[in-house]
């Protein structure tokens, strides 16, 4: 905000005074909000953006993004993905800026402040959110030649069992892996796995280095495979799509720079 380090601490101190309640927490090495500020920042927001949807509903500039659009997405996704598209929206839209948070990671979008989520994945059953579906990639399972070649590789979903799986796992929530049978029906695969990692492309570099199987949606696994890097395992086998889901807080108005880049998304994605 263009403030010196004592002149922020100067107006956070008049804050305190007036509103007479700590606001942070201050040691001497970190700086933490108390649940007071935590309450007094997230209303704070929602009063910043009740008044830029009353000035986008009646400005002649409504429909044009501007201000800070603050988005998190998942890593590789994210890199591979969405990165691309950023430029793109940055110079079509000059008075924009762009937060981006590349993690694997569910953020609490409304917790912590952001406009918009990306995630591989159906919507949570959060009633503060909106979502929407904007692209859709297969599942696939791989494998690296060597690990093939050193341990075989299954022919059928329950020979799974016997190998190494690589799951994605993060703050207990891990991954499931299931296919669909000739009747239709859907088997869930199960099995060891003595390596879980919370980012998908830890997970392709693991499966490319010959630690196990890998179940990936294939934009993380395309150059690989093309490669010869990784093989398919299982390939008569349906595992489904992966689901790329736009997730933000539910508004009446939706600010156009959070809109459009939605639109974008479907765009160029769908």
């Amino acid at each position: 905000m263009g403030l010196t380090r004592s002149a922020a601490a100067k107006s956070i101190g008049r804050l305190e005074d007036r509103l007479g309640t700590r606001l942070l927490n201050r040691t001497t090495r970190t700086i933490s909000l108390t649940d007071e500020g935590r309450n007094f920042y997230d209303r704070g927001l929602a009063v910043l953006r009740a008044v830029e949807d009353a000035e986008a509903s009646v400005g002649g500039r409504a429909g044009t993004p501007r201000g800070l659009l603050r988005l998190t997405v998942p890593d590789a996704y994210g890199r591979l993905v969405i990165l691309p598209l950023i430029a793109p929206y940055l110079a079509a839209w000059p008075e924009l800026q762009m937060e981006v948070s590349f993690t694997d990671r569910q953020a609490d979008i409304v917790e912590e402040g952001f406009d918009l989520a990306i995630r591989i994945g159906e919507a949570p059953s959060d009633t503060r959110l909106v979502s929407r579906v904007v692209a859709r990639y297969r599942w696939a399972l791989v494998a690296a030649p060597s690990y093939i070649a050193a341990r075989g590789e299954p022919k059928e979903v329950a020979e799974i069992a016997d190998f190494d799986r690589l799951v994605f796992s993060s703050r207990g929530r891990r991954q499931g892996w299931r296919f669909r049978a000739p009747d239709g029906s859907w088997i869930m695969a199960q099995g060891r796995s003595r390596l879980r990692l919370d980012s998908g492309e830890a997970i392709r570099d693991a499966a490319v280095a010959g630690l196990g199987l890998a179940f990936l949606p294939e934009f993380v696994v395309a150059e690989d495979l093309a490669a010869g890097r990784l093989g398919r395992v299982l390939a008569n086998y349906d595992g489904g799509d992966a689901v790329i889901t736009a997730i933000y807080p539910s508004r009446r108005l939706l600010e156009p720079r959070v809109r459009r880049f939605i639109d974008l998304l479907s765009e160029h994605l769908g």
